[in-house]
């Protein structure tokens, strides 16, 4: 039986050689196949480097190398692409995840569960990255009631799953909403995300602000219908304010008078409708990003078998 690996690398000097080391004494004992499948998204440090070592060193280390940076959600597609065991473990290679937690992960797949996600109970990071992920998940539970508690980047995925989700197709993914909606026998393991004690996190706030944007649009309709539910608000109550102001007018020959209000009303419904139409510039543009059909990431290099270099 043969578990495979796929770890998305960006900027990760340091910390792929002992998180290989790892792997490789959790599964000694265990009597797997191992399949490693690094991906480097684009690095401009000495991770590639660190990579093609590896890989000469051992068979089962697969490389693919990026063109440029294209994100973690594309190198973790690519990386899946080219996964040939009987199960696949996503995770970084940060050292953030404890990774002995893969041995539960392989016993609820072996008990029929074709996913296994490990999510994040706690983090030891620090106040402003806890902060903003608790936002952050707190708000995606609104649209994507699955979603555990913390969110999850570390799971197990059975081959069976992995065929359709390679299956879709589509640019700017909510990669966690895409595990969710498989619908596949899924089972949840809380854990405790570890401090990151080598580099720095390239998790930064624009990438996460994209992120959340595309979680929120691509996993729910609920911006299309609360803009709908705020004009049918407005729409009402401005009536309303119409008729006050032309009872008055007309049964009690009160003027309408006041040159704040009629600012604040401008105001108000001219952001409102600005916002509107930054939501629907979004889906515009997402509609418009899939028609153009252009590669989701770029494979400058693939290392398979010692000294075969790549495509």
């Amino acid at each position: 039986m043969k578990l495979s690996f796929v770890i998305p690398v960006f900027r990760n000097e340091g910390s792929i050689l002992p998180t290989y080391e790892k792997l490789v004494g959790l599964l000694a004992p265990l009597q797997l196949e191992p399949e490693f499948i690094f991906v480097n998204d684009g690095s401009d440090d000495n991770s590639i480097e660190e990579l093609l070592e590896l890989h000469k060193k051992d068979s089962n280390v697969k490389v693919i190398s990026f063109s440029r940076n294209f994100g973690q959600v594309a190198a973790i597609i690519a990386g899946l692409k080219e996964v040939g065991g009987d199960a696949v473990v996503i995770m970084s290679a940060d050292l953030q995840e404890p990774i002995a937690l893969i041995g539960e992960m392989i016993a609820k797949w072996k008990s029929g569960n074709e996913i296994v996600i490990g999510h994040r109970m706690d983090r030891e990071d620090g106040f402003i990255a806890n902060t903003a992920s608790t936002i952050f998940y707190k708000l995606m539970r609104k649209v994507n009631p699955k979603m555990p508690k913390g969110g999850f980047d570390f799971m197990l995925i059975d081959k069976t799953a992995l065929n359709v989700l390679n299956q879709i197709d589509e640019r700017n993914r909510f990669f966690q909403g895409d595990i969710l909606w498989l619908g596949f026998n899924t089972a949840f393991i809380p854990y405790t995300r570890l401090k990151r004690t080598i580099g720095k996190s390239q998790w930064t706030l624009a990438k996460k602000l994209k992120y959340f944007i595309d979680g929120l649009l691509n996993t729910s309709y609920v911006p299309i219908r609360l803009m709908s539910l705020l004009g049918i608000c407005f729409s009402f109550f401005g009536f309303l304010y119409a008729l006050v102001i032309a009872y008055n007018r007309f049964i009690h020959n009160t003027p309408f008078t006041g040159w704040a209000p009629i600012m604040i009303l401008i105001l108000i419904i001219g952001g409102l409708i600005m916002l509107m139409l930054g939501i629907i510039g979004e889906y515009v543009w997402r509609t418009y990003d899939e028609t153009r059909k252009r590669p989701l990431y770029i494979i400058k290099d693939k290392f398979i078998k010692e000294n075969e270099a790549n495509n």
